[in-house]
């Protein structure tokens, strides 16, 4: 008995030390610029809300399309590297982050002072700006048309936080004060379909898109929110600096041999580079 309790105890230090020798092992790479084990293993993961369109999302026949995707395919593709598309729950993006189950955000991941604090991000790659849906029939025109009326948002959306963070624009004056949060913008439409909320809360490129999508158009209103949320960028963690480097590097390579302006015509109809990626 005494020398099966030996074992016992034997084969738990052996395994305790394996675990802790393993966090360890985690904790350095999450901690360390990882950009030879990309190129070594010619895959990156990249967590996006798969349906965030028209940046990134999932289509009827269960692929993952947008011009997120397109764009960030074609940055690995100048490095050999393919990309490792990974669904996640987009409040829970930085933590995704940070415990390594992915490598990047990308997919409409606007800059803000908070974010800045948690990772690295690239060059903005797209400008854009917050804005509010609402049915032409609402009455609604204008922000101040807003007061006493329920506004929607996506949970930790950079339109939510900028609503947060400059309360006299609109939180001061929508019900409740305070907007009620969805997991995804899909689910906050239905709704604003629905009449279960007065207005949507979201970044300009996604309401146009969708609206134009779906062929509704005629029946809402697109109105500047005149919130600050921050343009697009990519988020990394803080010690993959030769990882961000490289993507500044890919986006410029993309638009000068004029592949970044074929995805942005193919997703908007237009030429959305910012002027980083322009080398402006």
């Amino acid at each position: 008995m005494k020398l099966m309790k030996k074992i016992f105890l034997t084969l738990s230090l052996v395994f305790v030390t394996f675990l802790l020798a393993a966090c360890a092992k985690t904790n350095k790479e999450a901690n360390s610029d990882q950009w030879e084990n990309y190129e070594k293993n010619k895959k990156i993961t990249i967590g996006f809300d798969n349906t965030f369109v028209p940046m990134g999302f999932k289509n009827e026949q269960g692929e993952n399309i947008g011009f997120d995707i397109d764009l960030a395919n074609a940055v690995f593709a100048e490095y050999g590297i393919e990309v490792d598309w990974k669904p996640i729950t987009w409040s829970m993006k930085e933590a995704e982050l940070d415990n390594g189950t992915i490598d990047l955000i990308w997919n409409g991941y606007s800059v803000t002072e908070e974010r800045k604090q948690k990772v690295l991000f690239s060059d903005v790659y797209m400008e854009t700006e917050e804005v509010l849906i609402v049915k032409k029939d609402s009455g609604i025109t204008k922000l101040s048309d807003m007061t006493g009326k329920i506004i929607g948002a996506q949970a930790a959306s950079s339109g939510y936080e900028a609503f947060i963070s400059n309360p006299k624009v609109l939180k001061d004056i929508v019900k409740d004060k305070d907007a009620a949060q969805y997991p995804t913008f899909t689910q906050a439409f239905i709704d604003l379909e629905n009449n279960r909320i007065d207005a949507l809360l979201v970044d300009k490129v996604y309401a146009n898109y969708y609206l134009a999508q779906k062929d509704e158009t005629e029946n809402y209103h697109v109105i500047l929110a005149d919130l600050e949320s921050g343009d697009f960028a990519v988020g990394a963690r803080k010690s993959d600096v030769t990882l961000v480097k490289n993507i500044n590097q890919g986006f410029k390579k993309l638009y000068k041999d004029g592949k970044f302006q074929e995805i942005s015509e193919k997703w908007f109809e237009e030429d959305t580079a910012s002027p980083a990626v322009k080398g402006e």
